[in-house]
């Protein structure tokens, strides 16, 4: 068998022993996304779930294991210390059933006698996880086969992302150890070591560990840094000395808080290229790390965008404030459909992704598929609009050259001639509200417009409770409003946004809207376009940030200068 083929499941089952890395989601390997996708049962903790479950198919099995309370974390793990428990979630469900008071590598074992591929997926590598070793021989044992996909592991990614890098030219000694489990004999010998620590500890144990090297040996003012959340947009890392960390923390309001017992990576070492971090840190210096961007679209409408605001280090937040709905009357649309097999249209014009959406739906309902556009010139206006085409089957005969609007599309649109036209006639679906500048300005071209409402938009239901707070609230550090209808909508849906949240319109128009219902407007797109708009709200962002960094103030997130954020956030 090749390495790279993913084994054939037996009647017995098969376990994939997983690798989710530290966080982010883009670190899994090819091999991890490869088992995934083979999946019948998931079993993991709920963070690690959230990071694979994007690449399971539709109807896997989550096992959510939580750990036991009950388990001294200060203690060496016996048998049965920190076992997790579990509770099994269908894939379409999302709440979780009753907890099995069963370990977990029963419950994957007796899910891979069913026949069925497992997916037992850890934080960081499976090499270094407390309890997948011994998952791992209790397969063995019973003669279920497994493998194993390692990944990247947290104590290596979280201090590249931090912009800690662990060796030098000189090749300094690394060493790794978990705080929670390490013996005094441990403790000793890293005293005595001049060579950098990676230490896994815990918030809230943090100066305890930095007295604990301390007590062995270290000096005092050994440079530290301490990240927490690591490869995820809520990292944040701290620079201090074992000597003086307790007070940083301190001054940095999180200790003690309720989140004080989670997970953080520590780096002690003279070494460790923490005094270069100002200038190694490229993850925590994105224009908008960290900012929470409402995106009012659909997750269908804003999956490209979503996409681009991440890479800037944004957490978009979708919020659909138009609903689509099929028209009152079909009739039309119906007839319109016809007449493209029939040879009735010498264009048809798509404004729109929902328009692309509809029509396909029709030729669905029909038996059709992209061939009976053959013989017919197709229009797009937006690359998002071509992109659903092509996805179709369809590549766009034109589109705009210019601005991508109805207006840079009657601009690049050629004359009706009689000669080398042999019809007149365009089909154009669109919505209800629809402007008529594309039917005007084809009219004027000499041609004859099938105008046709293809599918009708109305105001989407309120979003939940939490997100019209936020929004209300100053929650949501900047909104990307890209059209006039999404401010009227979202207003009406949700409140108008607070006067802390900036506010990022599409063009003129929409920025007109939103100054109308009391807006201010920080961020305007160079050009009518949902990714120049992301890029001009990523600029924008870095502005601010350079601001502050040459005035010696803070890096802060615009949602932290609202009236009590700062207390707020010292506590969660």
């Amino acid at each position: 068998m090749s390495p790279t083929a993913f084994p054939a499941c037996p009647e017995h089952g098969h376990v994939t022993f997983l690798g989710a890395g530290p966080g982010d989601p883009g670190l899994l390997t090819l091999r991890a996304v490869e088992a995934l996708a083979h999946a019948d049962v998931l079993v993991a903790e709920h963070e690690v779930l959230d990071v694979v479950r994007t690449h399971a198919r539709q109807g896997v099995t989550e096992v959510h294991t939580d750990a036991d309370a009950s388990a001294d974390s200060s203690a060496q793990p016996g048998p049965g210390a920190g076992v997790p428990r579990l509770a099994v979630v269908d894939g379409s469900s999302t709440t979780t059933g009753t907890p099995a008071v069963r370990d977990a590598a029963h419950l994957v074992m007796e899910a891979a006698r069913g026949g069925r591929r497992v997916v037992r997926a850890v934080t960081g590598d499976p090499g270094l996880d407390t309890y997948a070793a011994e998952e791992m021989l209790a397969c063995a044992a019973a003669g279920v086969p497994f493998e194993v996909v390692p990944g990247i592991a947290t104590a290596v990614g979280v201090p590249a992302y931090a912009g800690v890098p662990l060796r030098d030219a000189e090749g300094t000694d690394v060493r790794f150890v978990d705080a929670r489990t390490a013996s005094d004999r441990c403790w000793t010998e890293l005293g005595a070591s001049d060579g950098t620590v990676v230490v896994s500890t815990t918030l809230d144990s943090v100066a305890a560990t930095a007295g604990e090297l301390v007590a062995a040996g270290r000096k005092p003012d050994t440079p530290l840094t301490v990240t927490v959340a690591g490869t995820t947009t809520r990292q944040r890392t701290w620079t201090a000395t074992l000597g003086t960390i307790a007070q940083t923390l301190k001054q940095a309001k999180v200790l003690p808080s309720p989140d004080g017992g989670r997970p953080v990576i520590a780096v002690v070492g003279e070494r460790s290229a923490t005094a270069q971090r100002e200038q190694l840190s490229w993850f925590e210096s994105k224009p908008l790390f960290g900012w929470k961007v409402l995106v009012p679209r659909t997750k269908e409408q804003a999956a490209s965008l979503s996409d681009q605001l991440r890479s800037y280090g944004a957490v978009p937040h979708e919020v659909p404030t138009i609903a689509v709905e099929p028209p009152r009357t079909p009739q039309q649309m119906e007839r319109a459909v016809k007449g493209l097999v029939t040879g009735r249209y010498e264009w048809i014009a798509f404004t729109s992704v929902n328009a692309v959406k509809a029509v396909r739906e029709k030729f669905e309902e029909y038996g059709l598929d992209a061939r009976a556009f053959a013989g017919i010139k197709v229009a797009a206006v937006g690359d998002q609009t071509a992109q659903a085409l092509i996805d179709f089957g369809v590549r766009p005969d034109l589109v705009p050259s210019g601005e991508q609007s109805a207006r840079g599309l009657v601009e690049d649109w050629p004359p009706y001639d009689p000669v080398f036209d042999p019809i007149d006639r365009v089909f154009l679906p669109r919505a209800d509200i629809a402007t008529e500048t594309l039917v005007a300005g084809l009219i004027e071209l000499g041609w004859e417009v099938d105008d046709v409402t293809a599918y009708r938009t109305v105001r989407a239901s309120p979003p939940p409770a939490t997100t019209r707070e936020a929004i209300k609230g100053g929650g949501f550090d900047a909104v990307m409003f890209t059209s006039s209808s999404t401010v009227r909508n979202l207003v009406g849906i949700a409140g108008k946004p607070h006067n802390v949240t900036v506010i990022a319109c599409i063009g003129p128009a929409t920025a007109k809207t939103a100054e109308e219902h009391g807006l201010r407007v920080d961020v305007m797109a160079p050009e009518p376009s949902v990714h120049k708009l992301a890029q001009a709200l990523a600029d924008f962002g870095l502005r601010r940030r350079t601001a502050a960094i040459e005035a010696g103030d803070p890096v802060t997130r615009p949602s932290e200068r609202r009236p009590g954020a700062r207390r707020r956030r010292s506590t969660t």
